[in-house]
Parts: C-alpha cells; sequence; structure tokens
C-alpha cells in the first residue's frame, strides 16, 4: 500500500482540500489520525462530503477532539495523553492512503512527540501542501529541509491560493521538488469543484 502524509507548512493552508483531491484522482482511501476541533464537521466528514467516487473510503480518526487547539493541548483537556502507538493503520485493500496531518511538522501530539515523529512512525511519503502568503517561501523551505534532515521521503508539492510564480519557481528550485497541482482560491467548494481539480492531478500524480 503506498502512504501519502499530506502536511502543511503551517494551518489553515488547505491541507483537507488537497487530500480531498487526492483521495478523487487516486480513488484512494482516507485517514486523518489526529483530529482537533469538531465544529462546524471533522475534516474526515468534509473529505467523504466532497468525494463522488464509490471505491474510497473514509476512517475513523485514532484520536477525536473537540476543541481546535493544538494535539497536546487537546488531548490534556480531554485527560488523554496521544500515545503514537495507538495510531495504528486501517486495514484496507485500496492500493493507496492518503493520510492528513494536523497542523505543520513541528506540531506537538504530546510532551515528547510532534507530527514529523507520527510521519516517521507510520513509514509514509510526503506531500507538502504550501499557501502563498508573505513568509511562505521561508516557511515552505523550512519544512522541507526537516522532512530532508529526517530522512522522510517527499513526493511532491502543491500550491494553495491565488497564484504566485515568483515564489513557487523559487521555491520548486531551492527544494528540487515535483509540483503535482495548483489550487486556486475558491469561494464555491463542492464535489464538482474537488472532481474538477482531480480531473487536473490525475494527468500528474
Amino acid at each position: 500500500m503506498r502512504k501519502i502524509f499530506v502536511t502543511g507548512i503551517g494551518t489553515d493552508v488547505g491541507k483537507t482540500i488537497v487530500c480531498a483531491v487526492m483521495t478523487e484522482a487516486l480513488k484512494a482511501d482516507y485517514w486523518k489520525p489526529v483530529q482537533c476541533g469538531t465544529e462546524p464537521v471533522t475534516d474526515s466528514q468534509l473529505v467523504k462530503r466532497l468525494l463522488t467516487n464509490t471505491i474510497s473510503k473514509v476512517y475513523p480518526e485514532a484520536y477525536c477532539f473537540k476543541q481546535p487547539v493544538s494535539p497536546h493541548t487537546a488531548g490534556e483537556s480531554e485527560g488523554i495523553r496521544n500515545d503514537l502507538k495507538k495510531i495504528v493503520l486501517p486495514e484496507t485493500n485500496n492500493p493507496v492512503l492518503i493520510i492528513e496531518g494536523a497542523g505543520g511538522l513541528m506540531v506537538p501530539l504530546n510532551d515528547t512527540d510532534i507530527i514529523a515523529d507520527m510521519i516517521s512512525h507510520l513509514d509514509a511519503e510526503v506531500i507538502v501542501v504550501s499557501r502563498f502568503y508573505l513568509g511562505s517561501i521561508n516557511h515552505t523551505l523550512l519544512t522541507c529541509s526537516e522532512l530532508k534532515r529526517r530522512n522522510i521521503p517527499v513526493a511532491g508539492i502543491v500550491f494553495n491560493g491565488e497564484f504566485n510564480k515568483a515564489s513557487a519557481d523559487i521555491i520548486l528550485k531551492q527544494t528540487g521538488l515535483k509540483q503535482w497541482g495548483t489550487i486556486a482560491h475558491e469561494t464555491n467548494l463542492d464535489k464538482n469543484t474537488i472532481r474538477r481539480y482531480a480531473s487536473q492531478f490525475e494527468k500528474v500524480i
């Protein structure tokens, strides 16, 4: 099974939308191990609503917390310590599993482990989601540098938001990563939007 872990250069950069597009494009299964924040919907619920194919399955979280805060804080608020040993891959016959992270690489799961440790624990390759804003070049290069330092394989990068060619060009040059796609800022996010982007990603993935 190919395990593709989708991480971002920070929070609110579009990981869930990228996951929905990739899951649709590959007819893969989807899993978010750690969810923080359940209102108005969880990321798993959103992805399930946006898919149109009948093959993909959405698996329940290993940990699901009500508060939209860092996993270690969310866990502590409910008297739970997130344990990597309890984050076990779902059993599936699908050849591809899309795994969504929480925030960025350095987000703490507990007092010792971070998201990057979870990626290594799951033995997954990574797709980096970068969003264009002032400072995003630095955040993207730092993320890619840390993945390289940890010997975590990176399959490529997806850019999200209003496209900035100058930023994209320098990021691709500095990292040497393959660009899997670009998702524009969408005001109407529905199944048709996901399907449209999925058809573009199918040609690249």
